[in-house]
């Protein structure tokens, strides 16, 4: 090739110009606090499908396989046999809500002594340790 770029030069190239920030930087920014999303109604369901699927197949090891199986059995479902999972689904998305509610009322009212809490770190109790042995050095001569 007589000065030429190859194939792969070029998509390098355009893979460093478009670079978008990453899931990783956005996912710092979370407050562990925050309460977690309810589960769906499928969810609700396969937290027990999985039990009775892995009594019925003890020496599977596959999540795949138990997801698989766990989403065609849903689709099977009529709407009458699904209810009792959306019930659930539900009453739990009723008290997601009033955590939620009760998170954003914290929030709103901001840290209250939150950036001056009464737990001192190591540091700062070795120092005061010193501060009153010097102090009691000092007191005895």
């Amino acid at each position: 090739m007589k000065g030429g770029n190859s194939k792969s030069d070029s998509r390098n190239s355009k893979l460093s110009v478009n670079k978008k920030p990453t899931k990783a930087s956005k996912a710092a920014a979370k407050d562990p606090n925050k309460p977690k999303r309810p589960a769906s109604a499928f969810f609700v369901f396969m937290e027990d499908f999985r039990q009775t699927y892995k009594k019925e197949h003890p020496s599977n090891k596959s999540v795949a396989a138990v997801g698989k199986a766990g989403g065609e059995k849903w689709k099977s479902l009529s709407d009458s046999e699904k209810a009792p999972y959306v019930a659930k689904a539900d009453k739990r998305k009723v008290e997601y809500e009033k955590t939620m509610k009760a998170y954003n009322k914290k929030l709103e009212e901001g840290p209250k002594g939150d950036e001056e809490s009464d737990d001192k770190s190591v540091s700062e109790v070795s120092e005061e340790e010193d501060a009153d042995d010097r102090s009691d050095e000092e007191e005895d001569d």
